[in-house]
């Protein structure tokens, strides 16, 4: 088979990898690739958003399927665009994709069906939403409606940090259009678990679960991110517990989405808090977390073509999925000056020593430059251990974190450390 998959991250890199595990496999195309991927894919310059020149590629290439992996793209309808022209496409459509696209969607949508999930009011004036934040108390949590990189959400632990978050957002439009509508939500307090799930209308197959890192510091302090690290399993975490927010949270909303004429077909993320009166949802995203894809997929022991396969020919209900037992730790490796602005072009060494040691190293923000590996995004490198536990394959993570080197590269040194508290 010849598959194109769409994006440049961590996320992609991972999917490239376990894609190319498969026997069924002859050739991988990633568009536009970075430089980790372009060493076991042939990455094609086109970006995300070039639908038409995507179509024409994988029309020319005889692509038997694509799989798209980043939120705009689905949010914009790349899904309707490949599925206008008859090519197999994975990822659910726009309609459906609004689940992530649209906060207020998916929150409307959650209180609609009796899915549990925070308090919140929606909002689309400044002085409106001012006036409702007033009456509230801290902690609180402000997001934008839109799509913002991972970073329209302000968990504010004082009423000034948050009335900063909201003129931010609303008055300055540092998430641009992302910020014309703000959710104003209740501050949920617990452990977080992420749970990924292959989904195809009201067939859900769940993956195994996992913990994101956010915030860009130590000890969960400082601004919010795309994610620092990422860790699975979740020992710490009874499994009654991750079969609750299967049953009450993922199947009811995917149910949902085909009774509001949205049927979902992809891979739907569900962000999820674990509180004192139990499972509750966060967010959903439509697509595979970063960087939770670069722990999960490689416990994946069921050949991942075989589901997108499953998923594409109505047969998901009939696959059962089986999972490795072993652990997987991913550490970002960050620019200087990240989640803000950053540095490129910062020659990175030792990806073959991290490499020769067993570490999965997933190229999130890299280029080639005159035959050398630079940065060239924020989050630069996913960095995966994998042992028996937690433990070991942290260990792993670290160690081989500790001999690639670029000016100003920045990691949280605490990742996974909740799992081994217990």
């Amino acid at each position: 088979m010849r598959i194109l998959v769409v994006g440049g991250g961590g996320r992609e890199h991972a999917i490239v990898w376990a894609l190319k595990k498969s026997e069924k496999v002859k050739e991988v195309f990633c568009a536009p690739g970075n430089a980790g991927i372009a060493q076991i894919a042939d990455c094609v310059p086109i970006a995300v958003n070039q639908f038409d020149e995507l179509v024409k590629f994988a029309k020319d290439a005889s692509i038997d399927f694509v799989f798209i992996g980043p939120d705009d793209p689905l949010a914009a309808g790349i899904v309707d665009a490949f599925e206008e022209h008859n090519i197999p496409v994975y990822g659910p459509n726009k309609a459906a994709a609004e689940i992530e696209g649209s906060k207020i969607f998916m929150k409307d949508l959650l209180r609609k069906y009796n899915i549990p999930t925070a308090k919140y009011e929606t909002f689309t004036e400044y002085e409106t939403a001012l006036d409702y934040l007033r009456k509230q108390s801290a902690p609180i949590v402000i997001k934008a409606d839109g799509l913002a990189a991972g970073k329209g959400v302000t968990v504010a632990y004082s009423m000034e940090e948050a009335e900063q978050a909201l003129k931010e957002a609303m008055v300055d439009k540092v998430f641009g259009a992302a910020g014309n509508q703000i959710v104003i939500e209740e501050f949920l307090e617990g452990q977080e678990m992420s749970i990924l799930a292959f989904v195809d209308g009201e067939t859900v197959k769940a993956m195994v679960p996992a913990q994101d890192h956010k915030p860009v510091f130590d000890n969960d302090k400082g601004p919010n991110t795309g994610g620092m690290g990422t860790y699975t399993p979740l020992p710490h975490i009874e499994q009654s517990i991750i079969d609750e927010s299967i049953t009450n949270i993922i199947i009811p909303t995917a149910k949902a989405m085909v009774s509001e004429g949205r049927p979902f077909r992809g891979v739907l993320f569900a962000g999820l808090m674990i509180t004192k009166d139990g499972p509750k949802t966060i967010e959903f995203n439509a697509r595979m977390g970063d960087p939770e894809t670069q722990v999960v997929l490689p416990r994946l022991k069921t050949d991942l073509v075989d589901v997108v396969l499953a998923s594409l020919n109505g047969r998901l209900d009939q696959l059962e999925l089986e999972w490795s037992d072993e652990a997987a730790v991913c550490v970002i490796v960050a620019s200087e000056g990240y989640p803000a602005s950053y540095p490129k072009g910062r020659e990175i060494t030792g990806l073959e020593a991290a490499e020769a040691q067993g570490a999965l190293v997933f190229h999130a923000g890299t280029a080639e430059q005159d035959g050398k590996i630079v940065t060239s995004g924020g989050r630069v490198l996913g960095v995966v251990g994998r042992g028996r536990d937690i433990a070991e394959a942290r260990a792993r993570a670290y160690e081989a974190v500790s001999v690639i080197h670029f000016d100003g590269m920045h990691s949280r040194t605490d990742i996974a450390a909740k799992a081994l508290k217990g």
